[in-house]
């Protein structure tokens, strides 16, 4: 029996790992001991509790030694991901071997207003700038290998867990950068479908990252694409990238949402709010109206949409008003998608997938079905479709007119 920090860990990064996660205390998963003291002793408590976990972890005793990948019959290429609600450019079925996918992104801390009507806003911690992170397309067999970059002037230091991934939480645990470091993680991508990805620094910090829109999706395809019960192919025309956030933003004594000069400077009162599990916000792609008028996205009559959508803390129900789920994948694409579905579950920290192709004109909700949600908290998206009017479907026979009592 030997023991290992993790045996896929390179030794030049142990340091990092056992300075980041173990050995440093607990101001050093916020990304310092001056953070962690200058906002209080709830932070510094919620660090040791992280450090505890993280030593834990690091700790276990394995049995075998790492081996070294077999790379050979792999073919590099580059991803260059997008921002919401778009897809990177990719291969519905996969073309020649399996490949490595090479793609780089930086935690961006930045602030962001969630309402304008109301002022509110949050210190977003973010994976390239956008909420949700940007969405990673790849097919089964192929791997995905990362370049995770903390620019300087963050406040905190960041990670990052693939839901699609085997081992080290999700590659949790392979993955801590603090500010002005960068880290190289390659993973398999074996289990098609979509999945989350979300920092997750460790103990409170997991959930007020998360919550801060810290988290995203990776869609992996089967390498023949995606099929029916039957193993018909079924593609796609365009995708529609749906990031759901619950925001819990702290208000002050007269209810106003208060503010803050740097990331992390909520962090006590964000717990506060946290603890309520009642959300102040629900939206879709960061903000209340960010896919709605001039942001509405825009298909045509016969167009057939994927839409992805992740939760990467609570239970959603996406429903497209005036539309169905003609194929819906809950859960994987190894298995027969449901049909002609109303309402859609997503289940908190996971992603999904549903298709459905137009075949009327108009402007179309697409909803979280907790109508609360969508209707006072910001969880609705619009779909502006062109095309002809099929009476067949529907027509209006009478228009609104008086009556006769």
């Amino acid at each position: 029996m030997t023991k290992f920090i993790n045996p896929g860990l390179k030794k030049t990064s142990r340091r990092n790992v056992l300075r980041g996660s173990v050995l440093a205390g607990a101001a050093a998963l916020t990304g310092g001991a001056a953070i962690a003291a200058r906002r209080g002793p709830q932070m510094t408590k919620a660090n040791e509790t992280s450090a505890k976990l993280y030593k834990a972890a690091a700790e276990v005793k394995v049995k075998s030694t790492a081996s070294v990948a077999d790379l050979s019959g792999y073919t590099r290429v580059k991803q260059e991901l997008v921002a919401p609600p778009f897809a990177p450019e990719h291969e519905q079925v996969a073309k020649g071997g399996p490949k490595i996918v090479e793609i780089t992104m930086d935690t961006t801390e930045r602030l962001m207003v969630v309402d304008e009507d109301t002022g509110a806003e949050v210190w977003a911690l973010t994976y390239n700038g956008s909420v949700p992170g940007p969405l990673i397309i790849v097919h089964e067999g192929d791997m995905v290998e990362l370049t995770l970059r903390n620019p300087e002037d963050s406040q905190m230091e960041h990670n990052i867990d693939f839901h699609a991934s085997t081992g080290a939480l999700g590659g949790g645990g392979l993955t801590h950068v603090f500010p002005g470091e960068e880290t190289v993680l390659r993973w398999k991508a074996t289990k098609p479908g979509c999945f989350t990805y979300h920092c997750a620094p460790g103990g409170a910090m997991i959930p007020y990252h998360v919550t801060h829109g810290m988290n995203g999706a990776v869609m992996v395809l089967p390498r023949d694409g995606l099929k029916d019960k039957d193993g018909n192919a079924l593609k796609y025309d365009k995708i529609a990238y749906i990031g759901e956030q619950d925001y819990y933003l702290p208000k002050d004594e007269d209810g106003e949402f208060k503010t803050y000069e740097l990331a992390g400077d909520d962090y006590a009162d964000s717990l506060d709010a946290m603890r309520t599990l009642t959300p102040t916000h629900s939206v879709f792609n960061g903000a209340v109206g960010a896919l709605t008028g001039e942001n509405a996205l825009k298909f045509k009559v016969g167009e057939t949409v994927l839409m992805i959508h992740n939760q990467a803390n609570r239970d959603s129900r996406p429903h497209l008003i005036g539309g169905h789920g003609n194929f819906v994948w809950e859960t994987s694409f190894s298995d027969a998608p449901m049909t002609g579905l109303e309402t859609w579950f997503v289940r908190g920290g996971t992603a999904m997938a549903s298709m459905y192709t137009f075949e009327q004109p108009g402007v179309y909700a697409y909803v979280n079905h907790n109508l609360i949600e969508a209707a006072l908290l910001g969880a609705t998206a619009h779909f502006v479709v062109e095309g002809d009017w099929n009476n067949d479907l529907m027509e209006q026979v009478v228009a609104p007119r008086p009556f006769a009592t």
